[in-house]
């Protein structure tokens, strides 16, 4: 929102205002005439609050805080805090452990948090978490495979199950690796990351929210406050770091009590932190494998790697591009000779350049003749997520479609019930021995 058009709406002197911590500090710098009488606020709401209160970031809710907790403010002041993973504690690395006495549990944690947020009185608790820390409505999945497979399950699961889907990394030069190679796949990603201008991330976002069969290749920047509605899928393509970052990924999908899938990508690097996240969220039991069809994966690798191969031409090619731009650039604004030497893309002669070309636009030729051939020829495919039939109207799908959710609950099901088949198996043929 425009700041100019945040001014006209506080003259308007609205009585219920909703703010990032910074902007905020800078309307009551300022000397908004709305924002100089604080002192009989009634209400202070501040959500996601474990983040909000951690060490080095949002300096203003700290000076806020400060602010609004001396003594001539109101008293009878109600303040609301808000978080998915407020009470969730984690083990801590060993050199943490060491330095400190003892182990923050939940109880500890929510002191902590009180004295910032500056609760004096017995606060009421109302925790509405699961031991997991995840909505029931959430399946969540898992594929274990090697780093350079994951573009391959990542890709097969686009084509299979297509919908509103949100792939997290946890790097933006992953992020941009992905966007390339799904661009060269006929994927037509919408890339979200820190890096990006605020104009561009918005319009991407508001085109993810409108199409129905979409992919938005995002880091945590998008993790959480994002309501982002119908977003059936979440695939984890590098497992986080905390099981904070896990739950609130996993949030963007099944919310409202509408159901979604969520999935793991678990390469021999990720190991670690999914054991740790498994830990902390109490999960018994293991996640349940997503099914594959594996005679599917030959074609899928087939048109994977030869995008990879043209992703990898371009990237060099256009680095190269843009390291000569910058120097020649530099040489022009110092009007300074340039040596050819510090060129990257002189070491070339045309004639390599117009083979490579050459060489990438027939790459390019047969990979659109892979992609335009069928790969789930004998196979269901499906359109929308569902589980256990249950599905919003709005998402209908084609008939006799099946869905990332339905085939994860049939999976289930045969899991289930199949040891109590075998049993009544044996018994029959033990019987017929008898007799």
């Amino acid at each position: 929102m425009a700041q100019q058009k945040q001014r006209r709406m506080l003259k308007r002197r609205p009585e219920i205002i909703i703010a990032t911590p910074g902007r905020l500090w800078d309307l009551i710098n300022e000397g908004h005439p709305h924002l100089l009488n604080l002192r009989q606020l009634k209400c202070l709401v501040i959500d996601e609050a474990d983040r909000m209160v951690e060490r080095g970031h949002f300096a203003e809710l700290e000076n806020l805080l400060e602010m609004l907790n001396t003594t001539h403010f109101n008293p009878t002041r109600q303040t609301f805090v808000f978080s998915a993973t407020l009470m969730m504690v984690h083990g801590l690395p060993s050199r943490v452990l060491q330095k400190k006495k003892r182990q923050l549990d939940s109880r500890s944690k929510l002191e902590i948090l009180m004295e910032k947020v500056g609760i004096k009185s017995k606060p009421k608790v109302l925790d509405l978490t699961r031991k997991e820390a995840t909505v029931e409505t959430l399946t969540e999945t898992q594929i274990h495979c090697q780093k350079d497979e994951k573009d391959f399950y990542l890709y097969y699961f686009l084509l299979q199950y297509p919908g509103r889907t949100m792939v997290f990394a946890n790097s933006i030069d992953c992020i941009k690796r992905l966007s390339a190679l799904l661009v060269i796949l006929d994927c037509n990603p919408l890339p979200l990351h820190a890096n990006m201008h605020q104009k561009h991330r918005l319009k991407n976002l508001e085109r993810f929210a409108e199409k129905q069969n979409c992919v938005l290749l995002t880091t945590d920047v998008a993790a959480r406050g994002l309501d982002i509605p119908n977003v059936q899928h979440v695939i984890h393509y590098q497992v986080p770091r905390t099981s904070e970052t896990y739950v609130h990924r996993s949030g963007r999908t099944a919310r409202a009590t509408k159901e979604g899938l969520s999935l793991l990508l678990i390469g021999p690097d990720d190991v670690i932190n999914f054991k740790k996240i498994s830990k902390t969220l109490g999960k018994d039991e293991e996640l349940a494998t997503f099914p594959v069809e594996n005679k599917c994966m030959k074609a899928i690798k087939e048109r994977v790697n030869l995008a990879r191969k043209i992703e990898k031409i371009e990237y060099y090619n256009n680095r190269e591009k843009q390291h000569d731009s910058w120097f020649k650039q530099a040489a022009e604004a110092l009007e300074v000779d340039l040596d050819d030497d510090l060129l990257i893309g002189s070491a070339k002669d045309q004639e390599t350049d117009t083979e490579q070309k050459k060489m990438v636009k027939q790459m390019k030729k047969n990979l659109k003749h892979l992609i335009s051939q069928p790969i789930f020829k004998n196979l269901v495919k499906t359109k929308y997520p569902t589980k256990m039939g249950k599905l919003a109207l709005a998402n209908m799908p084609v008939a006799g479609m099946e869905s990332a959710l339905t085939r994860i609950s049939g999976q289930k099901k045969l899991k289930r019930y199949f040891p109590q088949q075998q049993k009544q198996q044996k018994q029959r043929k033990r019987i017929k021995k008898q007799e």
